[in-house]
């Protein structure tokens, strides 16, 4: 699809690469771009509409699908990280579940008829190096995101009959406040987002965005204990 004339809603929009994809969006010639948060009021750039969606609320979703029902392009972002492990206790791993797998999968569903309606159009889900790789500080975090990685490819399968499109995005870190406690490589989130929208303009199912992200994808194919060397 192309990203010049399209309507457009991006979830957790406010601020970091959610912001990022709003500008982006806009500056490809994106005839209306919805940009929802928690706290609509949080949305100030008088270029988009502000939208009022929490992801983890199946009511607060069902209500924006009903105000923008003219979406062809919808941007799955709207993401959270705990720092949880694995032995810390059920809360946080419930809370990225839901906001990080839920979220995607219940936003995903209630729009999908509207892109239906609407062409077909596209879904982008932003996932994660770390939906195939786990640190001790991302256990939650990391399931989340291999479980949204599996609902992305059913939803690739479920949805092509009404010809939508659904790109899956691997990222390692980007510099966001989301990573802002981690010393290491980043990538730009404006770098980020142009492939992604590069990639669905040239109808790619996934989008590896930086070279940790290829380098995890490779490593899959070998040996565990090379992406795991402390248990070697």
């Amino acid at each position: 699809m192309k990203i010049n004339g399209s309507v457009a809603l991006v979830t957790g929009a406010n601020r970091g690469l959610g912001k990022a994809f709003t500008e982006e969006l806009l500056a490809r010639g994106a005839s209306k771009v919805y940009a929802t948060a928690r706290v609509a009021a949080s949305i100030t750039d008088p270029r988009v509409v502000p939208l009022q969606l929490d992801v983890t609320d199946p009511a607060s979703v069902a209500a924006a699908a009903k105000q923008a029902g003219d979406v062809q392009l919808l941007i799955n972002n709207a993401g959270i990280a705990t720092g949880a492990g694995i032995l810390d206790g059920d809360e946080a791993l419930r809370r990225e579940m839901d906001t990080n797998y839920f979220g995607t999968v219940r936003v995903a569903r209630e729009f999908a008829p509207i892109l239906a309606a609407n062409g077909g159009g596209a879904i982008v889900n932003v996932l994660s190096a770390l939906s195939w790789f786990s640190l001790p500080t991302t256990a939650g975090y990391s399931a989340s995101k291999s479980a949204a990685w599996a609902a992305t490819n059913a939803l690739r399968l479920a949805l092509h009959d009404q010809g939508t499109l659904v790109t899956g995005v691997h990222i390692g870190y980007i510099d966001t406040d989301m990573a802002a406690h981690v010393d290491g490589p980043k990538v730009a989130p404006e770098h980020v987002v142009a492939q992604v929208l590069d990639g669905v303009e040239e109808g790619l199912p996934e989008v590896l965005a930086d070279d940790v992200s290829r380098q995890v994808k490779s490593g899959l194919s070998g040996d565990l204990r090379n992406l795991y060397p402390a248990i070697a």
